[in-house]
Formats: C-alpha cells, structure tokens, sequence
C-alpha cells in the first residue's frame, strides 16, 4: 500500500509537469505565429504596398485625383494603411510577450494600455487640434526622460562587467540619435503653425530618417550584443 501511494503521487507530479510543459509549448506555438501575423501585417502595408502603391499615389497626385482612387482621405484603405504598422506592432508585441512565457495579465496590460494609448493619442490630435502648450509640455517630457535615462544608464553600466558595456554603449548611441530624430521631427511638425516662417518652403526630412534609422539599428545592435554574450 505504501510503495503504491508513493508511486500514484510520483506519477501525479509528473502528469502535472508535463501538462505544464505542453501548455508552455503550445502557448509558445501561438505566441510565435501571432508575433509573425504581426510582422507580416506590418510589412504588406508599410513596405509593399506602401511603397509600392500609397507613396506614389500620394506623390504624383492632387487631392481631387486622390479622392477617386481607393486612397481617398478618410477611406476605409486609408485606414488600413495608415494603422497598418501601428497594429502590426502591437499584434507582433502581444506574440513575443506569449511567446517569452509572459503572463495572460501581462499580456492583458499591454495589450489594452497600448491600443488605448493609439485611441486616446489619435482622438486628442482630431479633437483638440495644434495645441501649443501641449506640445512644448510633449517635448520637455520627452528631454528630461532622455536625462533621466542617462542618468540611470550609467549607473547600470558602473556595475556591468566589461563584456556587457559594449551592449550599454550601443543602447546609449541609440538613445542619442532617436532623440536627435525627435527634436528634427518637432521642427517639421510644428513649420505649418509658426505664423514666422509662413511660406517658407518645407525641406525635405531625409535627414530625420537616418537619424531614426541610426537609433533603431544600435538598439537592435545592443540587444544583439546582449543576446550573445
């Protein structure tokens, strides 16, 4: 009887651990097609037909011959197209969350608080319209979480090992070109409402883009980096 008790509970601990370890797989399954459905979608409508379609309609055509094609603002493709990489993002960070065997309220937060944050952001530029003192306030959040960051980066990097800082180092060129890229984009945004610079010609913002690109590509060189070592 003893020797029988012990085994049924032997085999009950390892039923438990194996329906644990189907769940994981099958919640990393899911995880990781939902985390490429997102890439996918990103792609299809910010690359291809983004470029492929969109941008030149946008380029070549006034605003009366961009209401008759599929483009017309607003438009039901429009809106595919303009929500078509934000959406990929956050499907694709829901998959990688699942994937990395976060938990459903994790997911839940994110999830929600991201789509909400779109809704809101996008509901307050149609409603409140150029808001100035709610742009400045923006931008001095967005420089004084810049500081604080490479406040807090050197702190974490005083206590890293020589074989992490070069994954810090990355990060930090990141960080510094991506707020390169938001100061330009305030400038660019902002020309249309300054009532000085009326008629002056808009430049072209290439170099916002390579500023961007820069910030992207050393993050992603950092986490590379990380990964590796």
């Amino acid at each position: 009887m003893f020797f029988s008790i012990i085994f049924q509970k032997n085999l009950n601990n390892t039923t438990e651990r194996i329906i644990k370890r189907d769940s994981k797989m099958t919640k990393q399954k899911v995880g990781l097609a939902i985390f490429w459905l997102g890439i996918i979608w990103a792609i299809l409508w910010g690359l291809v037909i983004g470029l492929i379609f969109v941008s030149p309609a946008f380029r070549n055509l006034t605003m009366d011959e961009l209401s008759q094609t599929i483009w017309a603002i607003p438009g039901l493709w429009f809106f595919l197209w303009a929500f078509g990489v934000p959406l990929g993002a956050l499907v694709a960070g829901i998959g990688i969350l699942l994937y990395s065997g976060a938990k459903g309220s994790t997911v839940w937060k994110f999830g929600i608080g991201v789509a909400l944050a779109i809704i809101i952001g996008m509901g307050a530029g149609h409603s409140l319209g150029h808001f100035p003192p709610l742009f400045g306030i923006g931008g001095a959040l967005i420089l004084l979480s810049f500081f604080g960051i490479l406040w807090l980066w050197a702190k974490e990097r005083m206590a890293m090992d020589d074989t992490s800082k070069t994954a810090a180092d990355l990060k930090l060129v990141g960080y510094v070109f991506l707020l390169i890229a938001a100061w330009f984009v305030c400038g660019i945004a902002g020309l249309p409402f300054l009532k000085a610079l009326e008629g002056l010609s808009a430049s072209s913002p290439i170099h916002i883009m390579i500023f961007m690109a820069l910030g992207w590509i050393f993050l992603f060189l950092s986490h590379y980096k990380s990964q590796k070592q």
